[in-house]
């Protein structure tokens, strides 16, 4: 298997991380009683924490299908090389990066490393732009 759809693989560990980081939080703050029942109540304002996984998991989840689409497309044309893998290297480990950073409040840094992880994408992507218009 070449390095974009084990990325892509990866990636779908990440998002349940993300799933799981979010919920574990919302549930220490509104309880376990909360997770399991039908959450229809109104509930308390989140703890900062709480809304920033939110958030986290939300973007993750904007970007993730880019990857996806883009790391299926290389692979399905065969048009993967070490720049598809190095870009699909640099969306994973720039994934995981954001999720600490994002928890944590980082700004700036934070910003800096979804950019990073962004590039990745459009480099994995490149080549199958590039074959349309050649």
């Amino acid at each position: 298997m070449n390095t974009e759809l084990t990325v892509l693989a990866w990636g779908c560990i990440l998002a349940l991380v993300h799933i799981f980081a979010a919920v574990r939080v919302k549930t220490r703050q509104y309880g376990t009683k909360w997770n399991v029942g039908a959450r229809d109540e109104a509930l308390a304002e989140p703890a900062p924490i709480v809304g920033r996984l939110a958030r986290a998991q939300a973007n993750f989840f904007e970007t993730f299908p880019l990857y996806a689409a883009a790391a299926l497309t290389v692979s399905t044309a065969h048009l993967t090389s070490r720049w598809t893998a190095i870009g699909a290297i640099l969306w994973l480990v720039g994934r995981i990066i954001y999720l600490p950073l994002y928890a944590a409040g980082v700004p700036y840094v934070r910003t800096a490393v979804w950019a990073a992880s962004l590039v990745g994408i459009v480099m994995v992507l490149r080549p199958a732009l590039m074959a349309a218009f050649a």
